[in-house]
C-alpha cells in the first residue's frame, strides 16, 4: 500500500471532512516543500516530507470537532497520537511520529501533565528536522479558513494561547526556516 492510499482507506467518502483534510494537508505539504527548496543545507527528505505532511492530521475523524465536520468521540487534541496509531499499524512508523509530534508546537511531558491534557504521558515534541518543519508549517494553516495562510504574527498569536514553551520553539523555527 502506498502511504497516501491511507487517506482513502480512512476517508473513503468524498465529503466535506475529506475535502478539509486534503486542502489543509496540501497547504502544509506545499509550505514544507518550499522550506526544503529555500534551505538545501538542511538536507531534508522531500519525498518523506510531502507524504508525512499529507498524513499528519489523518486522525481527526476520530475526534469531536463539529466545526470541521469531525463527529468522533475523542477530544480534538488527541488527533495526533490517534492518527499515529493508525499510521503505525499500517507499517509507517516514521510518518506516525510526525502525526504524534505535530500537535501545537509539540507537547512536552511537562505541558501534558501541567495542563492535564487527555493524551498519553510522554514527550511528544518534534525531534527530526522533518518533524520540526512539518510542525512549523502546520501552524500557518487552519482547517476553518482553508483559503488563507496565517502571517507569522497570526501563527504566533495562536500558539501563545498555549504557553511560552511552544512559542519559544516556534520563534526558533522562524529563525531556522524563514
Amino acid at each position: 500500500m502506498k502511504v497516501l492510499d491511507l487517506i482513502d482507506k480512512y476517508y473513503p467518502q468524498d465529503n466535506e471532512l475529506k475535502h478539509i483534510l486534503n486542502v489543509h494537508s496540501r497547504s502544509v505539504a506545499d509550505k514544507v516543500l518550499w522550506i526544503a527548496v529555500k534551505h538545501p543545507e538542511l538536507n531534508l527528505d522531500t519525498v518523506f516530507l510531502e507524504e508525512a505532511a499529507m498524513l499528519h492530521d489523518i486522525g481527526i475523524f476520530l475526534t469531536h470537532a463539529p466545526g470541521i465536520q469531525c463527529f468522533g468521540t475523542e477530544p480534538y487534541i488527541c488527533h495526533g497520537y490517534l492518527g499515529a496509531g493508525l499510521v503505525r499499524k499500517e507499517g509507517f512508523p516514521r510518518h506516525a511520529l510526525v502525526c504524534e509530534r505535530h500537535t501545537g508546537a509539540g507537547l512536552s511531558l511537562k505541558d501534558i501533565m501541567d495542563q492535564k491534557l487527555p493524551v498519553p504521558h510522554r514527550e511528544m515534541l518534534p525531534v527530526s528536522m522533518e518533524e520540526q518543519v512539518i510542525c512549523f508549517a502546520d501552524k500557518f494553516f487552519s482547517k476553518t479558513h482553508l483559503d488563507r495562510e496565517k502571517t507569522v504574527e497570526g501563527a504566533r498569536k495562536s500558539i501563545a494561547k498555549y504557553g511560552d514553551e511552544g512559542l519559544q520553539r516556534f520563534n526558533n523555527w522562524c529563525k531556522l526556516f524563514l
